[in-house]
């Protein structure tokens, strides 16, 4: 194998999490000790730091604060919604990263994100090949949704999850404080695939969680889900529900669709709202004091309750793809898969095609779903338990998180 030399680019994109920066950092560390690699280059706002040749020279940071990214959440580069028309559409946005990668020398570009980020890298991987410029593409996934086709999960899911099963058990002390009953309706992330609120269903086997669980793997009846609700209330004097945000009709039709208020830049419709609509629904209906609670951002942020298992196999996926586009694979994204070894469980990496993966959505199994279409099945807690464990040994300063600060300096 003749070995290709050249910059690579690292770039991130779409919603982050609480461990993305921990597959960067897998990237860049392992980047900057290869041969084959002679710049590392981070691009300021995914695609769009490329399109704006927006590059930061990574090796002119302090490898130390670099060290700091495996616990930093968010996305340190800074992340973005771009969707790039197909080059036989329109090619100008091709032509111009071209243009940058022969400006810079860029023989590998990894791109860090979910369905849509495998998509861009997809494209771009093919117009390289089209054009004749030899460089590697690599996808690294990243998805609290867990929704990444053809990957056993995604790192990111098992942070958010644990933040959701822990975030329930809290939420049901404080449901349970009273003498007077209430009603507690959790509005989860998760827009076609409910692993996330799935995760709540944690909390439940462990005596402090759910009652209900609503995933838009099912369609959802109103009618029923107050029926539901009513009679856990009657039966216990409480209730706590958790609902995926994408929960929709039969007809297609969001929950939530009289929130809608917008669009991401790939015509996915920004959900919110479900949890008081709801709330003010079953209040109506019930007479019961009822609270909406939506965990917004705080699920996907939420780094002081990360998975340690999580934060490892986050920097995996970012390490093999350096070590394997070195040794001359391109095209493809990094997935996991589970085996369990004298009884424990264990992560391995495998490749998988990004003309496969892009824009194709992983479900929860209806299987795991109970038959009432409110609740999951045990199967699904087993699959979630083992990624959830691990407290990584978060860095402070005056007891609060210290973070990655990076210099950003842009490279010539």
């Amino acid at each position: 194998m003749n070995q290709l030399r050249g910059a690579c680019i690292i770039g991130q994109s779409g919603g982050p999490t609480s461990v993305i920066n921990a597959s960067a950092l897998g990237v860049i560390e392992t980047a900057l000790k290869s041969d084959a690699i002679t710049q590392v280059l981070g691009a300021e706002h995914g695609i769009k730091g490329v399109l704006n040749d927006r590059l930061f020279d990574m090796g002119l940071e302090d490898p130390q604060e670099l060290a700091l990214l495996k616990y930093t959440p968010s996305s340190a580069l800074g992340s973005c919604r771009y969707k790039m028309a197909g080059p036989e559409v329109d090619d100008t946005d091709y032509k111009r990263i071209l243009e940058v990668f022969k400006k810079h020398d860029v023989r590998y570009f990894f791109y860090n994100g979910g369905n849509d980020s495998m998509d861009t890298c997809n494209k771009i991987s093919k117009y390289m090949q089209s054009v004749g410029y030899e460089c590697r593409v690599m996808g690294v996934p990243k998805a609290i949704d867990n929704d990444l086709w053809g990957t056993d999960h995604c790192p990111g899911f098992a942070s958010a999850a644990k933040y959701i099963a822990t975030s329930m058990m809290e939420i049901y002390h404080d449901v349970h404080v009273y003498d007077t009953g209430m009603i507690a309706v959790v509005e989860i992330m998760g827009r076609h695939a409910g692993w996330l609120a799935g995760a709540s269903a944690l909390a439940s086997a462990y005596g402090a969680g759910p009652d209900l669980i609503y995933l838009p793997e099912v369609d959802f009846d109103m009618e029923q889900f107050i029926d539901d609700v009513k009679r856990v209330y009657e039966q216990t004097g409480n209730c706590i529900v958790a609902v995926s945000e994408g929960i929709h009709y039969k007809d297609g039709r969001f929950v939530s669709e009289a929130k809608v208020a917008a669009n991401d830049g790939f015509g996915h419709a920004q959900l919110g709202g479900l949890a008081a609509l709801l709330a003010e629904i079953l209040k109506r209906e019930t007479g019961a004091k009822v609270r909406g609670i939506e965990l917004n951002l705080l699920q996907r942020c939420g780094a002081h309750l990360a998975s340690k298992t999580d934060m490892e196999e986050s920097y995996l996926a970012g390490r093999v793809a350096v070590e394997s586009a070195v040794h001359g694979i391109s095209d493809k994204m990094i997935g996991f898969v589970r085996e369990v070894v004298g009884g424990q469980y264990c992560c391995q990496t495998k490749l998988i095609s990004l003309a496969d993966v892009a824009n194709t959505e992983k479900k929860v199994p209806r299987k795991w779903i109970n038959a009432a279409g409110n609740g999951v099945e045990r199967p699904f807690i087993n699959y979630v338990l083992p990624l959830i464990q691990g407290e990584p040994d978060l860095p402070r300063q005056d007891s609060l998180p210290r973070f990655c600060h990076l210099k950003k300096i842009l490279a010539k």
